[in-house]
Parts: structure tokens; sequence; C-alpha cells
């Protein structure tokens, strides 16, 4: 009883003297195979850490920093103690640091904590170096969660300068598990409870998971790992400690009901007055049943698929390329790592409102598995009168270091259907050379009309340390089609070469990390490439990132691109020339090439003072897409971000795209969206939250410019060309949502929210604004786990 309740004292001065006698594991010492004890106990999550079964916990010592130079030792000590049970794993974190500069808010779960001081727990629970479970937590014990699964996503050269950089998850899905956490005099404290029924493992009796602690801090932008990573590697999640003799797991019954009801109350004006409908409850259910400790079962009638808050607006810097949004919808989210494929063939956010839909996940044979159907609602058909089908399954498989997939998908809609069947895979060569491809093929079937057509892509990576290279090539026919993913840009081969040097920064130094990178790229469309004509774009990009001191991340690119006429853009386009009897019409083909010369300049700050900055501008000459014309352009990304209390959120984007004539300097086109964000955290599981977000669009009147100046026609449906499809316009609209959001749990949520669409002839005067459309809706769901 005594050596109980001297324990508790000592853990209660948050230096972990009194766990010195309990076994400790030093990351730097290589020190990686963990035995965590089985205890029969209990606790109350509240981030103290006094109970005495915390003294007879493993320790974790001694974390090295991965970023922004690996291999160094960890400036400040984070120590982690483990231990599980028969039904959950524990883990106490206490993190050191100097007065002052531990960042924490209280905020919304999963991406509110992402500029705060937080601690990320790596789970490969099926220790298969490839994909792990993520749960992080702030110092006020504010969680996020989400998956990773390595070489899931397409990378896209000219943005990872040799890919020497480690994955970050995604946070999109949503687990169950407890987390508490506390400001302390010597930095901050956190215990975190994750049950073993949130998690899918080996049904083995004796389990051993790949295991990693990342610490994250804000103010030094520092990552520290307690298992050593180093960068010059092809897997992050392979250079993982583990946990081993973990015995007499139990998930328990998996088993869980979440009913919701909605309601929506839409209106318009109507005849002078406004008509509003609905408001009528919409019921439905979500089924979650664990089979195995490996496989779960959901399914899903009348399911909720609403958004709680609105995709933010876009712009385009290549009109030719579509715009992705991320899934947000509860369904879809669970198990979504199961379905990541690195060509995107699935994408569920194709299925729009289904009426029923089920699905499997989970891993069988060391093969994992995600397979979903859904009926979709009528509305989303092509001709309104059948309900779309849609089949996906996605299997993955590991080789050692490397990794095999296929993935199938089928939407049949009536006596129509695309149906896309893909093989992709990476094959680790060495520790720092890997391969990645993807092939596949449609075979779609519209009016009785059949046609098959490939997709490919191979991608070479060397990610030294030092020196990186990466060659990439990859193509998709212009008969490509994908009804249940998403194809950026289809017609399109790409071949490009990125060699990288980084150099590191000694101790102290204010530049912490230096890479330049040059990306060589030739782009054509797919019957050029096929037919042997030379490439429309030729593109040459030349990049300096800095890692600077404090957090500080800085990148100056060169673009020299020279451009082809890319007839795509300009199908249906006409201009008048003289012809025998006077002027004749003939589609638009101008000749020649274009040069352009542009710059761009992005900065990521930390938080200083409740502020921080993330912005991309870009600058030069470039190609005016809208005429196939030089143009000087301004295009600029920027998020502006200020925290003036731990519970007070304001987040200011303003995307911009203008483009002006390089003959004369009238504009051509101009879109602007600026968005602000106001969230107030009243509790941490209660919000408010206020978006306002503009619209303005503007484009001029089209020519032949810097040519024959003449004005451009467009064809109307009957194949005439005509003035009108090429006269200038504007728009300009303003949208105002409201939600009140009330989520203690996930799968138990409230929300009722306002949403009203505007609009006014001139930009930015917010007078004479008409309310064209506006909405009330609720949303009330409850997670039974039975």
């Amino acid at each position: 009883m005594l050596h109980g309740l001297l324990a508790i004292a000592l853990l209660s001065q948050g230096q972990g003297t009194a766990a010195d006698s309990a076994p400790s594991f030093s990351g730097r010492k290589g020190e990686l195979e963990v035995t965590a004890p089985r205890l029969d106990a209990s606790v109350d999550v509240d981030g103290e850490l006094v109970d005495e079964v915390w003294a007879r916990a493993v320790r974790l010592v001694d974390f090295s920093q991965y970023s922004p130079v690996d291999g160094e030792p960890a400036v400040n000590r984070t120590e982690v103690l483990v231990w599980y049970s028969r039904t959950a794993i524990h883990f106490g974190v206490r993190a050191h640091a100097p007065p002052g500069t531990v960042r924490a808010n209280l905020a919304d779960r999963d991406l509110g904590i992402i500029p705060d001081d937080r601690i990320e727990i790596h789970l490969g629970t099926y220790d298969d170096g490839r994909q792990a479970f993520v749960f992080a937590a702030n110092p006020l014990g504010i969680q996020a969660d989400g998956a990773l699964v390595e070489g899931a996503r397409q990378r896209q050269p000219g943005h990872d300068a040799g890919g020497a950089q480690r994955e970050e998850p995604d946070y999109s899905p949503d687990y169950q598990f407890d987390s508490k956490g506390r400001l302390t005099d010597f930095g901050y404290q956190l215990e975190i409870r994750i049950p073993f029924r949130s998690l899918r493992f080996q049904p083995a009796e004796v389990q051993r998971w790949s295991f990693q602690v990342i610490r994250k801090s804000a103010a030094t932008g520092r990552e520290d790992t307690w298992a050593p990573a180093r960068r010059a590697a092809p897997s992050f999640l392979r250079q993982s400690g583990a946990l081993v003799g973990l015995e007499d797991l139990s998930r328990g019954r998996v088993l869980e009901l979440n009913p919701e009801a909605t309601s929506t109350i839409e209106g318009a004006p109507l005849a002078g007055d406004w008509d509003y409908r609905g408001g009528r409850p919409e019921l439905g259910a979500n089924l979650t049943w664990g089979l195995s400790s490996n496989l779960t079962l959901n399914g899903a009638m009348n399911p909720d698929f609403s958004q709680v808050e609105a995709d933010a607006g876009q712009v385009a810097s290549d009109p030719r390329r579509a715009f992705f949004f991320q899934e947000k919808r509860p369904f879809f989210l669970d198990g979504l790592e199961y379905f990541a494929t690195p060509s995107q063939v699935i994408y569920t956010r194709r299925i729009l409102a289904p009426i029923a839909a089920a699905k499997l996940t989970g891993t069988v044979a060391g093969t994992s598995l995600g397979l979903l159907s859904a009926v979709d609602d009528r509305i989303a058909s092509r001709t309104g009168s059948h309900n779309p089908v849609y089949n996906v399954l996605r299997i993955q498989r590991d080789l050692g270091a490397s990794r095999l997939g296929f993935a199938y998908t089928d939407r049949i809609e009536g006596g129509d259907y695309n149906r896309v069947a893909q093989v992709d895979g990476r094959v680790v060569l060495s520790p720092l050379y890997n391969l990645s491809f993807y092939g596949g093929l449609s075979r779609t079937r519209t009016g009785g009309v059949t046609s098959t057509a490939p997709i490919w892509s191979a991608d070479f990576q060397r990610t030294g340390r030092r020196l990186g290279l990466g060659l990439s090539f990859s193509g998709v026919s212009d008969r490509f089609e994908a009804g249940t993913g998403f194809v950026s840009q289809g017609d399109l081969v790409e071949s490009s070469i990125q060699p990288a040097l980084t150099f590191y920064g000694k101790p102290g130094a204010f530049v912490e990390r230096f890479t330049a990178s040059l990306l060589g790229q030739l782009v054509w469309s797919y019957t050029g490439f096929r037919e042997g004509r030379q490439a429309l774009d030729r593109r040459l990009l030349a990049r300096g990132s800095w890692r600077i001191r404090g957090g500080w991340d800085a990148n100056l690119t060169v673009y020299q691109f020279n451009y082809g006429f890319d007839e795509r853009l300009f199908r249906g386009y006409g201009i008048e020339v003289p012809g025998a009897t006077g002027l004749d019409t003939v589609a638009y083909r101008p000749d020649g090439r274009i040069p352009t010369l542009a710059w761009s300049l992005s900065i990521n700050s930390p938080e200083i003072a409740g502020l921080s900055l993330q912005t991309y501008t870009a600058w030069g000459k470039d190609l005016n897409y809208d005429e196939f014309s030089p143009a000087r352009i301004l295009l600029s990304v920027g998020t502006l971000s200020f925290r003036p209390t731990r519970q007070l959120r304001v987040g200011l984007q303003a995307p911009t795209s203008i483009y002006w004539r390089a003959s004369d300097g009238s504009k051509v086109s101009s879109t602007v969206i600026p968005r602000l964000k106001l969230e107030y955290q009243l509790t941490r599981s209660v919000f408010v939250r206020l978006v306002g977000e503009y619209r303005a669009f503007e484009r001029d009147s089209l020519r032949d410019d810097t040519r024959t100046e003449g004005p451009l026609l467009v064809q109307d449906a009957d194949g005439i060309y005509r003035r009108e499809g090429a006269l200038g316009f504007d728009q300009n609209d303003f949208r105002l949502d409201f939600l009140f959001s009330f989520q203690p749990t996930p799968g138990t949520v409230f929300f009722a929210g306002y949403g009203s669409s505007l609009v006014e002839q001139d930009p930015f005067r917010f007078r004479g604004l008409t309310r064209t459309r506006d909405a009330f809706f609720t949303k009330l769901s409850y997670l039974f786990r039975l």
C-alpha cells in the first residue's frame, strides 16, 4: 500500500521518476521491440497519470528528430507510458517544453488541432508496414484520428522534390477512443485509451503490431519520433518499432446501430413570393457488425449523406483539370482506407444519394479486402428513369516490402454500364529505390455502343536523403471512363523527370533544410501521342524549397512552359475569315506555339500571436486559356488563420485568378472567391460556425488576340456559329451558412443549420443583394453500441 501511495505521489510530479523501476525502451538505442504489460485494471481517463497502474507501465524514451533534419536527438524530452488490458490499450504521455511554447486550443476534432502541438500514435495492427490506424491528441486532449495507407495516393510531379518525405494520414475516418490532457509546468501531459473494438487486427492468439509515436511541436515546426526514422527510405511505416506479445485481446461484441433523422426545408422565390417545401423528417439507419477481429460489415438504409459544410470554392490554373473534393460523408468514411487506389478509380462521391448501401472491409489471410455495393436514387441517373447500381471491389496483398493490388468497379444504369478493372503495385527494389505502377481498362456501353480504353502509369523513385530522383510516365485514353472514379484529366499522356538535391543545416542554423529540384515534363493528348505528334506542352520547373528555423516553409519556383494549341479547349469555337464571296466561318485552330515564363512563391508560417499564414502566389507570363494567346497572370491561394482565444477561430481564404491580355493589358477573365469562416467552440463537443463565401467571376468577350483580332464564335445546339456564346459576362454570388453542432462522440450528433444564396449585379457592393434560395436543416443521430 505504501509503495502504491509513493508511486502516485511521484507520478504526480510529472517527471516520471516513479516509473524508473519499470522497463524502459530507448528509441535511439534501437530498443524497438516493446513488451507492454497486460494488466487487469481499469482507470478513469483524466489526464493525471496518478493511478498506481501507470507505475507498472513500460516507458518509451529517447526520441529522435525526423523533420526538419532527421537523425538528430530530439531537443525536448518526451516519455510515453504503455500498458494494456483485455479490452483496451493505454498510453500516457509527458511532453517537456520550454515555458510558454506549448500551443493548445479548444477546437473541433480532427483538422481543428493541426495548428497545435500534438502527439500521434500509429498502430499497424496487421504488422504489414503499409497501413496504420492513427490516433492523435493536442495538449488539451482534443482528438484527431484517421488512417495512413502508404502508396495509396497518386504522386503529383513537382510537389515533393524527389519523394523523400513521409505521407500524411487521411483524417477522414472517425474512431471511438478516450483522451484527456492538461498543461503542466514542464510542458503538457496526455492520457489516451484506445478500445480494441475500435480497431481491426489479426486473428492470431499472440499479436505483433508495428508501432510509432510522433510528437509535433508547433512553436518550432519539429517532428520527433520514438523509433528513429530516416527520410532516405521507401517507407516511413516500415521504420516503426513494434508492440510484441500482445495476447488475449478482446474486441467484444462489435454491433452498432446508428439511427438518424434529418429534415430540410428549402425555399425559392415563386410568383413574387417565397415557396418553401420539405420539412418532412427523413429516417435512416446505419449498422456496423464486427464479424471478427479483422472483418467488419456495414449496412445503411436511406442514410443521410448530406454535408454540414459546403465545399470551399476553388480556382483553376488549368481548366483541363477537374476539381477534386474530399469525401466527408460518415458511411463512406468508415474503412475508407481499404478502397484507396493510386489512380483514384474508386471515388465514392460519385454515389450521390443512395437508397441502400452495404460494404465489407477487413483483412483475410494477409489480404486486405474492401467490397461496396449501393443503389442510388434516380436523380443520379443519366435519364432519370433508372436507379444506378454500384459495385466496388478492392483487394491488396503485401509481398514482403512490396505490394500488389486489384480494383474493380461496376456502375449499371438500365442497359448501360461502366466497368473498370485495374492492377496496381509497388515494388521496393532497395532501401532507396522503388517502382510504383498501375494499369487498367474501362469498358463502357451507352445506348448500345460499347468501347474499351486503357489507363496506365509507372513511377520510379530514388528517395535519398541528399539526392532524390523521380521518373514517371502515365496515360489516360480519350475514351477511358470511370463511372465510380475520379479522373482529373482524360485524353492525356505525361512524361516527367525530377532530380532533387537537399542540404541540411547544422543544429541551430537559420536555414534548417534546403532542397533544389528541377522538373522536366512533356504532355500530349492521348490521341496525339498515339499518332506520333509532338508534345502539346513542354514544361520546365526549377524550385528552391527552404525550411527555416521556427517552423517556416518557403518555396520559390520558376516556370518555363511552351504551349501548343489544344483543340480540346476550343471544340465548337469558330472564327470568320475572308472567303471567295465574303466572310466564311471556320473552326478556330491558330498556328504556332506560345512560350511563357512565370514565377511563384509560397510561404507557410507557424502560429505567431494567434496568427498563421499559408499562401501561394504566381505571376508572370502564361497562357490565356480562353483565347490561346499570351497573358499576364496573377494566381493566388491563401489562408490567414487567427486564434484570438483558445475557443475562437477565424479563417480567411481568398483564391484569386486574373488574366490580362499581353497585347494591350485588357482583362480577359477574373475569379475571386473570398471565404470567411468564424467558429466558436463553446465546449469540447459544442461549437457554432458561420461561413460566408463570395464568388465573383468576370469574362470579357473573346477574340483572336495577337493574330486577326477577330471575334470568336461558338456553335449552338444546332451547330450554327454565333457570337452570343463568346460574349462577356459576369456573375456575383454570395453564400451564407450557419451551423450549430453538438457531437459528443462520432456517430452521436445534433446539427442545426441555415444556408442562404444571394446574387448582386456589381461585385462586392453588398447593396441590392437578392436572395435566390435558402434552406433550414436539422440532423439528429445516436450511436447505440449493442
